[in-house]
């Protein structure tokens, strides 16, 4: 049924009630009926089990068996270390499930305890769970409704909904019949919603809905749905499945082969387990945790916090920004950007005097318009409440009202009586006689009412709210009728307030631009409105507009398809911009989604990732990824940038590591097919495997971003390309052949084959040493953590070849120093495959 179309008497016959209310035995009936006005959460998974699920990835599997293994092997350490990283994961991993869960029970410490009703003909205040359709609830200032209501008696009702709608002006109540001409329109100013604020006035309304079927537990439906992985989280998946069969089947390959030569048994078991422990990436989840959390620091010093790690390098996927406008793209402050003023100095009087606010050490009171009308006058240095030499005080009020459209005071300025009035210049402008010019009064003809309207329809046309100001002076009010007061006033001036861009918001959208990241606006706010805004911060395609009913009016495929070209949403509902998150989901594209209001928080919830603004509600701030401190669109695209950093460098590091890995399993391949002797024993593969994921790999995690970041578009493929795969294959035959040359080499001339071993041994960690250099971000030096980390391992190797404990433990010898001269040649010559290889790859590509 839509209540707003309905006549009070309809709605009561219907939901058979009356302006009296119902008896406490019919509201019990309906309780055991329809259940309490509560908001319902579904049933939770055990925290138990919701911990176990964490283990079931793949690749925390294949991690666990690796790390099972080398403790198994004696290597006690390296497994330790395992372990204790998929222990890490597991726990981040469970925290973040709780999001949804935390985000409810914000919700639910929103609703209100108590509510008045009336019952068995008397007012009745009730617990607020006990409310149910047909009561009648009574409306005070200051109360918070406590359910879905139509209002049938108002009294100057404004009710705040700000947190419903995100939109931070309160808004007049009717309890008139609305017919509903304007299909823009999606909300209603004869309904009260749950958890709403009522900052003025009084009235009664009937009980529409209750508990979930109210449009807050229609949020909170929605946000109890399951979150989607994240792009990385299915990178990195599919990436641990592939690699862990790819290396688990080549140590199979390799145990065989081994074991029909004749090595024994139990030295080709470890030399393939040693192998799998090398081949599986376990130092991908801690690169992975430590690369974000740096990336989370320093996003915070940049005012955007990140409540879920993964949630940083999802921001560098994104392909769509969907942003609210009030607060984010603008100031959220009713500013006056315009005016025409025919007599300056009365018009400030108007703005000033004619008000209800106050600003009081920067603190302000009162209504957004009264502020930004002081403000106004203030700035202009017509500040005559604060001039100590003007003698004035308010005589008498005609208060605004919805249907009035203007508010008129009556002030003794210098004992002279002033009425003074503002308000909606199509009302004033008829009740206008006369016009003020820099102090001189002549009649307002028709010509100079013209003009009049054409800069008030040049200011509606760039989406200002407009009033009109006008006065005129008397010598006893007393006397006069309010209808009287209000008669044959001076025109003085018009003003037009917006919700001004922030200046930053341009610029930042102009980088989203060039970094092929589309922005769209999705507001509460008029078409018009949106627009406007839209076209001033160079949003593309600012004149198409789709409201919340036309999207209503859309199927899913239809929505998927408009979406397309539409980048400004107007009257927008929950439900809708959930609608609008998921088309653009249906399109393939990474969403990010701002907000601030619990009505965002289903759509918060449901994008890749949701963005809340730190002067948000806490629901919405539960519901989020990453909240915004400053609710600074700009702050966004730093994260972006941020995030877009984060995804190259786990790339770099992927890139180093996978090929140590492959280097390792070509080596050790080779010599097995060629029947030579396997020039790494278990444990140097083990210190192979430490090298690769330790300090040089992790370095790589904090490399800056290069300069043209922000200029690429988003990526969109897996971690791995097949050009990437590629490269990644002719870096590790570098590598390999270069070991097997030398290693082979001395073996053929009688080099001892222990010494033979530790040059092979030490030559591929040169390798690993000079092959971090190739994955940087710049050719520069700025990453002071990868320069100390490579001259460290490099210290940690010579100590393995040098110091006779660790000789005995890696199997090693010491390596003559002529040998240094050729190995570091060798080694070396990464670098310059590297630049033949880009060589190539750009040819190919142009």
């Amino acid at each position: 049924m839509d209540y707003y179309n309905e006549s009070t008497k309809n709605i009561l016959k219907k939901l058979d009630s009356n302006e009296k209310g119902i008896s406490t035995k019919e509201a019990t009936k309906r309780i055991e009926k329809y259940g309490q006005n509560v908001l319902k959460e579904e049933k939770k998974e055990s925290n138990i089990k919701k911990f176990l699920t964490q283990f079931t990835e793949p690749l925390m599997i294949l991690l666990i068996i690796a790390g099972v293994i080398a403790i198994i092997i004696n290597d006690i350490i390296d497994g330790s270390v395992i372990l204790f990283v998929v222990l890490l994961n597991a726990i981040i991993g469970y925290n973040q499930e709780n999001k949804a869960e935390n985000a409810m029970e914000q919700l639910k410490s929103m609703t209100t305890k108590k509510a008045i009703v009336l019952r068995d003909n008397k007012k009745q205040e009730i617990n607020a769970e006990n409310l149910v359709v047909g009561d009648i609830l009574i409306l005070e200032e200051g109360d918070q409704i406590s359910a879905d209501i139509r209002i049938i008696e108002n009294l100057n009702l404004k009710v705040n909904e700000s947190s419903l709608t995100g939109e931070s002006l309160p808004v007049s109540k009717t309890d008139t019949i609305i017919n509903n001409e304007d299909e823009t329109n999606t909300t209603y100013d004869n309904l009260g919603y749950m958890n709403t604020e009522i900052t003025m006035g009084r009235g009664k309304g009937v009980v529409i809905a209750t508990g979930m079927n109210t449009k807050i537990g229609k949020i909170a439906e929605m946000i109890q749905n399951k979150e989607s992985e994240t792009p990385l989280q299915i990178k990195i998946s599919k990436l641990g499945q592939t690699l862990g069969l790819l290396g688990i089947l080549i140590c199979a390959v390799i145990f065989v082969i081994q074991f029909l030569n004749g090595i024994p048994l139990v030295e080709t078991f470890m030399t393939a387990v040693s192998l799998a422990v090398a081949a599986i990436p376990e130092g991908l989840p801690t690169i992975l945790t430590l690369t974000l959390a740096f990336g989370m620091q320093r996003m915070a010093k940049s005012n955007a916090i990140v409540r879920k790690l993964l949630a940083v390098e999802t921001l560098g996927s994104c392909t769509v920004i969907c942003t609210d406008k009030t607060g984010t793209l603008t100031l959220n402050q009713l500013t006056v950007t315009d005016s025409y003023l025919t007599n300056e100095e009365l018009s400030y009087k108007v703005a000033g005097f004619c008000n209800n606010g106050k600003i009081d050490n920067d603190k302000e009171i009162g209504d957004p318009t009264d502020i930004s009308l002081l403000k106004y006058a203030k700035k202009n240095k017509y500040d005559l409440k604060e001039n100590q030499k003007v003698k004035y005080e308010r005589l008498y009020e005609i208060p605004l009202d919805s249907s009035r459209k203007r508010m008129t005071t009556i002030t003794s300025i210098d004992n002279q009586e002033y009425v003074l009035v503002k308000g909606a210049p199509e009302i004033l402008i008829d009740k206008c006689t006369q016009i003020n010019k820099d102090g001189k009064i002549t009649q307002l003809n028709n010509i100079e009412k013209n003009q009049i309207k054409d800069k008030l329809n040049q200011f509606t046309n760039n989406a200002l709210r407009v009033l009109l100001l006008a006065y005129k002076t008397t010598s006893d009010y007393t006397k006069l009728s309010d209808e009287e007061i209000e008669d044959n006033l001076i025109f003085v001036g018009l003003v037009g307030m917006m919700d001004p861009p922030r200046d930053a918001a341009k610029k930042a959208i102009k980088t989203c631009s060039d970094a092929k990241i589309n922005v769209k606006m999705i507001t509460g706010d008029h078409p018009e409105t949106a627009s406007a805004i839209a076209k001033k911060v160079n949003i593309k395609n600012s004149e198409l507009t789709l409201t919340g009913y036309e999207i209503d009016q859309l199927s899913d495929e239809e929505l998927s398809e408009k979406i397309k070209e539409v980048n400004v949403y107007a009257r927008v509902f929950p439900e809708q911009k959930v609608r609008i998150v998921n088309a653009l989901k249906e399109n393939d594209e990474i969403v990010s989604m701002t907000g601030d209001g619990v009505n965002d928080a289903p759509a918060l919830k449901n994008a890749n990732i949701g963005v809340a603004m730190g002067s948000g509600t806490d629901v919405a701030k539960q519901s989020s990824d990453m909240i915004l401190q400053d609710d600074n669109f700009a702050t966004i695209v730093t994260a972006v940038k941020e995030g877009r950093t984060i995804f190259e460098n786990i790339k770099r590091f992927i890139r180093f590591q996978l090929s140590t890995n492959i280097a390792a399993i070509l080596t050790i391949l080779t010599t097995t097919i060629i029947s030579a002797p396997i020039p790494f024993n278990p444990v140097q593969l083990l210190w192979i495997n430490i090298i690769m994921d330790g300090p040089p790999a992790q370095s790589l995690g904090v490399e800056p971003s290069p300069q043209n970041i922000m200029k690429k578009s988003p990526q969109k493929e897996d971690i791995l390309s097949k050009p990437t795969i590629i490269h990644i294959v002719l870096i590790s035959l570098v590598m390999a052949v270069g070991t097997l040359g030398l290693y082979l080499y001395e073996l053929s001339v009688g080099t001892p084959i222990k010494l033979a071993s530790t040059i092979a041994f030490t030559l591929f960690i040169m390798f690993q040493l000079f092959n971090v250099f190739n994955c940087k971000a710049t050719h520069g030096f700025e990453n002071k953590t990868l320069i100390i980390s490579v001259i460290a391992s490099f210290i940690l190797q010579l100590c393995a070849i040098y110091i006779p404990v660790l000789q005995t433990i890696f199997g090693t010898v010491s390596i003559p120093l002529n040998y240094w001269v050729i190995m570091i040649c060798i080694a070396a010559t990464i670098i310059i495959a590297e630049e033949i290889i880009k060589v190539i790859e750009k040819r190919i590509i142009d």
